[in-house]
């Protein structure tokens, strides 16, 4: 039998779970080798890293792939794809920075989402460190903070300039009535604004900025107000890392650049391909905790394709109830877990969950 490829395209959380769970279902076959492609020797541990801009200590953000990654059917590739062909003339391949085709018999995308601001980061380890440095430069310097967008990373990020610099004067400006989004019950988003508003955080609610560029240090909102700072910091959300695929063709992806997937997580027309993690197109929450759950669906799905053991059917994938636990600093934050009656707990609690050390793992 010919030797089969399950390439995965991206080594972030998605990715690397994925690998995780099915590199070890497949150590026994010698047809299938499981390739992982990556322009990192690593992942950042996105959670944890709006620390890493603030503060010294959040460089363990930096997760390095084991050894255990490479093996007689399995290893990374540090490169980038940029291009996908999947017809049955031309072949089943990617192709990557330097021209080399890779063909597969099942193809999972992972490439997560491209940020703005302090959460942009490079492909090298000296990139990062370098931006991170930068970063934590402006804030230790900076007196009058603005974060423009109040989603999660916004109030979090502020959380942290207010743990290392309690004198700073902090904003968050958000298009919203509340932060957030309404994913979440008003209750919960109350206690958000709550909990950021007995730190000293201003929040300026139903308002936007709309041109970003600052005129002596001064920025103009939406509706009309001048707010001035030492620093002015895009805090609105990320976009899907999704620029390659268009080379599928049309209609693969959404008008915001999200892959459109069936419940089996495949692309239409195209039955080799699965998404995963934050670029599916797919109503909810874009959270790390979901890649779990995608990750279990495509790795059931992949090992049907290419054992033939599926019997022809595939598992469909089912949203599980949001939640979510919002740190506030080292020590402060609100959860909430939409079961029951929709639950909440508060600083010591959240703080333990999450608080802490953002959720970041001791090692892959």
């Amino acid at each position: 039998m010919a030797r089969q490829n399950i390439v995965i395209v991206g080594g972030g959380v998605a990715g690397t779970t994925f690998f995780k769970e099915l590199t070890p279902k497949l150590a026994n076959n010698t047809n299938v080798d499981v390739i992982l492609i990556d322009p990192r020797s690593f992942l950042i541990h996105l959670p944890s890293s709006i620390r890493m801009v603030v503060i010294d200590e959040g460089n363990r953000s930096i997760l390095h792939y084991p050894t255990s990654f490479t093996g007689i059917n399995k290893r990374v590739i540090q490169s980038k794809v940029v291009s996908i062909t999947d017809d049955n003339d031309r072949g089943h391949f990617v192709t990557l920075t330097n021209g080399e085709q890779l063909d597969f018999s099942v193809l999972v995308l992972a490439t997560g989402s491209l940020w703005s601001g302090p959460l942009t980061f490079g492909d090298t380890s000296d990139e990062i460190l370098a931006a991170v440095t930068d970063w934590r430069k402006k804030f230790r310097d900076s007196r009058d903070v603005v974060l423009v967008g109040g989603g999660a990373i916004g109030f979090e990020l502020a959380g942290e300039i207010k743990d290392a610099y309690p004198g700073a004067r902090v904003t968050i400006v958000h298009k919203q009535t509340l932060p957030l989004n309404d994913t979440y019950p008003e209750r919960w988003r109350k206690r958000v604004l709550a909990g950021a508003e007995k730190r000293g955080i201003a929040v300026l609610l139903g308002d936007a900025v709309d041109n970003f560029t600052p005129t002596n240090k001064k920025i103009s909102t939406r509706n009309g107000l001048s707010i001035l700072a030492d620093l002015f910091v895009p805090t609105f959300g990320s976009r899907p890392n999704t620029e390659y695929i268009k080379t599928l063709g049309p209609n693969i992806l959404n008008s915001v650049g999200e892959v459109i997937v069936s419940p089996t997580l495949q692309l239409a027309d195209h039955p080799r391909i699965f998404a995963i993690g934050d670029i599916i197109a797919w109503k909810e929450e874009k959270q790390l905790i979901k890649c779990f759950g995608h990750s279990k669906v495509v790795t059931s799905n992949a090992l049907a394709l290419v054992t033939g053991n599926g019997n022809g059917s595939l598992k469909e994938y089912k949203s599980i109830t949001e939640m979510i636990a919002l740190s506030n600093g080292k020590n402060a934050g609100t959860s909430y877990f939409g079961f029951l009656w929709g639950i909440i707990l508060g600083d010591w609690l959240t703080s333990m969950l999450k608080s802490k050390n953002l959720a970041l793992p001791k090692g892959l």
